[in-house]
């Protein structure tokens, strides 16, 4: 099996590094380019017009290299289902920003529904399935043999739609700076696949190619980017991060492991809620959190190091809780 992840470490990469150079100038041509918010950053307005929905280039990596594997693991299929549907949901939120320019996408109604159908099949899935224990595992409790699971009954439910959603909302708030959301992303999907390949839990070569598919990417997407990502990718990537968490029983993992999805999704909570309740005033600079930084004097490059640095100690954390 670790062959088998490692060469789809490989292919994912291979095929996602391709495809960019190809897709990038592909999508400069059709004005696929990205509209920055006046009221952001000075230091963005730069980014007007670089090209975005750089999320099919990730999903393309992801799913071709996981063809080679449904045969004999068919255990990445709810996975690969739940990447795809949220990614589908933001190609659309896409399409209509930049080729239909309307600049709010999908209506949140609109985007609420896509993501709680894809979640709800999701969920069938698992409370259906013999082969999937919807007990959650507890960190720093024995681990999975001897560890301790919380096991919610019939709030598996409501608790599993609570943090498919609340991640991948997360995700998407992660995504914006260059290289932020990949780089955070290719560190937490690097420890699934170290789990998945020590517990046998059949999905690690999706968790590979997830890895693979993000390191092409960044080749492109690191500062100063050529390619965004868009709703495309990162609703992509939330719906991988929650599926694989709980295909493997591990989702109380997920506040550990994606603090900081969890962090910039509670950012732009406080600033929202403190916003109505003192008539106009902010809580901080500018939400979500990574924006606060920028506008404390921080370059983009250091919030993306310092970011991912503190995910990788939290991958390393939530290890010893194993």
């Amino acid at each position: 099996m670790v062959n088998e992840t490692i060469l789809a470490v490989i292919i994912a990469f291979a095929i996602s590094a391709a495809l960019c150079p190809i897709v990038i100038p592909f999508l400069h041509k059709l004005k696929f380019g990205q509209q920055v918010r006046e009221d952001g950053p000075q230091a963005h307005l730069k980014k007007q017009g670089t090209p975005t929905m750089g999320g099919l280039i990730i999903l393309s990596g992801i799913i071709i290299t996981s063809l080679f594997y449904l045969k004999d693991y068919p255990k990445i299929i709810p996975v690969l289902f739940v990447t795809v549907g949220f990614g589908i949901i933001g190609f659309l939120d896409d399409y209509i920003k930049i080729v239909m320019k309307r600049s709010e996408g999908l209506n949140p109604k609109q985007k609420l529904l896509g993501q709680i159908v894809i979640t709800g099949i999701f969920a069938y899935y698992l409370v259906t399935s013999k082969e999937i224990d919807t007990a959650m595992l507890i960190p720093f409790t024995g681990g999975f043999k001897n560890g301790y699971y919380l096991d919610l009954g019939w709030l598996f439910i409501p608790a599993l739609f609570f943090i498919v959603l609340g991640t991948d909302n997360g995700v998407n708030f992660t995504d914006g700076l260059d290289g932020l959301c990949t780089s955070v992303t290719i560190l937490v999907a690097t420890f699934f696949t170290v789990i998945a390949l020590g517990e046998k839990s059949g999905i690690s070569p999706i968790t590979g190619a997830v890895v693979g598919s993000l390191l092409g990417f960044l080749l492109f997407n690191v500062y100063p980017a050529r390619v965004f990502m868009g709703d495309t990718g990162s609703l992509a990537l939330g719906g991988f991060v929650a599926s694989s968490a709980f295909m493997m029983q591990m989702p109380i993992f997920i506040a550990i492991v994606g603090l900081i999805y969890l962090v910039e999704v509670l950012s732009v909570i406080i600033q929202v809620t403190y916003f109505k309740k003192t008539g106009g005033k902010r809580f901080f600079k500018m939400a979500p959190i990574h924006h606060h930084f920028e506008l404390c004097g921080w370059s983009e490059t250091r919030v993306v190091a310092v970011f991912s640095i503190i995910t990788a100690i939290l991958c390393l954390i939530a290890y010893l809780g194993l």
